[in-house]
């Protein structure tokens, strides 16, 4: 098979959840076992970083990953799931995996997918493990796909975990309360192994303070040790640039004027794990310039997109995939701080989402453009029209989502604001 013959047979004989949901969840990690085992296990050799989370994982990985590079360490990074190109989820110092990699891997490997018939996002992890063992990185930076306990990534025993935080997302398979889903992702916290967690949570601390006890692992919690001021945020050519300082608990200053591209309040939480990671990494960051080159340089040393993206200037367009409660509360409260006259919000979402949490945090008095990624978890656009009318948003249904932004920006003037997301898929069809 040639590089598009194998990404459909990936994408039409494996299960893939991003594209039918539940049906391609599997309960256990049996399946990732018995293929690392027929692959020789290469996950044994790797140093790692695991991450997990409901939001912020992919940022703090990305971030993390982007240090190393500048430390002057080959570094992997898996992340899931892609936005535009399979190859994204499996990087070696910001390059996407070969193409030729991925024909002869499934080449060589296709008896053992046929027996074992995992799911297409097993079947990535062993192919991420297999790459990043071959290649000889000296660092693999790893992010969960959906919990932790039972993620297909949980085969890994790394040298540091991270927890970003805990919000409600994918609650039918994670539990119905933030408890429940914490004890998940606190699944990936292992024997001996340090643990970073983003955020203090009354309704989760417990849970992780039991566990990396049982567990004999040290455990840190990011906002209790590093503490971040945001100076000022710049207006550039190509988008904004945040500014920030960092301290220890102590008060003392870690790092001056920090500059990133990753712009929102909110990813000042995420920096906290990051910052914390690599004050635990010291001894091999020798370099500490490489931390703020790492953050500087994030986007252009690993190709991060979606991340409040700046689409365009005038209107002003952005682009973000935070999809659950708290990465959409987070995203409206930064729409509020910029300045603008109408709001235009480009919006879909899967049809597993909970409605009832999400569309109540949504402005009432933006114009909204109802639409549908091209996946067949989308949820109907129409049915998301008179589902939002119910919570008083009111807007006319497209029939894709780039007509949606089409039309947003035909009836925005200059001062307005623009505004795409609700759902990963829909973010990537306009990046």
């Amino acid at each position: 098979m040639n590089y598009t013959q194998t990404l459909a047979y990936l994408y039409n004989s494996l299960p893939v959840y991003q594209r039918i949901g539940a049906a391609a969840y599997k309960k256990d990690l049996n399946n990732t076992i018995a293929l690392l085992a027929g692959l020789g296990n290469p996950e044994k050799n790797l140093k790692s970083i695991h991450i997990a989370g409901t939001n912020g994982k992919g940022s703090v990985s990305h971030n993390l990953a982007s240090i190393f590079q500048e430390a002057g360490f080959k570094t992997g990074l898996y992340t899931s799931p892609h936005l535009k190109d399979f190859r994204e989820r499996i990087r070696i110092n910001g390059e996407k995996i070969s193409k030729t990699y991925i024909v002869d891997f499934v080449e060589k490997n296709r008896q053992l997918f046929e027996k074992i018939q995992p799911s297409f996002f097993e079947m990535t992890v062993a192919m991420a493990f297999s790459y990043f063992g071959e290649k000889k990185v000296d660092i693999a930076i790893i992010e969960t796909g959906m919990g932790g306990r039972l993620d297909s990534t949980n085969v890994l025993t790394p040298d540091l975990s991270i927890i970003t935080n805990i919000s409600w997302d994918h609650t039918q398979f994670l539990g119905d309360t933030l408890a429940k889903i914490a004890t998940e992702k606190a699944g990936i916290i292992k024997q001996g192994v340090p643990v970073i967690i983003g955020e203090t949570q009354p309704e989760t601390t417990t849970v992780f303070v039991q566990k990396a006890k049982a567990m004999n692992a040290p455990l840190y919690f990011a906002d209790k040790q590093i503490d971040i001021k945001e100076t000022y945020t710049e207006d550039t050519t190509n988008g904004f640039l945040m500014h920030f300082d960092v301290f220890d608990q102590k008060g003392k200053a870690l790092y001056k004027d920090v500059q990133t591209p990753l712009t929102g309040d909110y990813q000042l939480k995420n920096f906290k794990s990051v910052l914390l990671a690599a004050q635990l990494f010291q001894y091999k960051l020798a370099d500490k310039m490489a931390v703020t080159r790492g953050i500087a340089n994030c986007i252009t040393n690993t190709q991060l997109q979606g991340r409040w993206q700046v689409l365009s200037k005038q209107p002003l367009t952005i682009a973000d995939t935070g999809h659950n409660q708290a990465g959409l509360s987070y995203i409206v409260h930064q729409l509020q701080t910029i300045q603008h006259e109408k709001l235009h919000i480009v919006f879909g979402v899967v049809n597993d989402k909970d409605l009832g949490k999400i569309l109540p945090l949504l402005p009432l008095n933006a114009k909204y453009y109802f639409c549908q990624a091209k996946i067949p978890r989308a949820l109907d656009a129409r049915v998301l029209q008179q589902k939002a009318k119910q919570y008083g948003l009111e807007g006319k249904t497209y029939v894709s989502v780039k007509n949606a932004l089409r039309r947003a920006k035909y009836h925005a003037t200059t001062n307005d604001l623009i505004f795409v997301g609700g759902s990963t898929f829909v973010a990537a069809e306009v990046i």
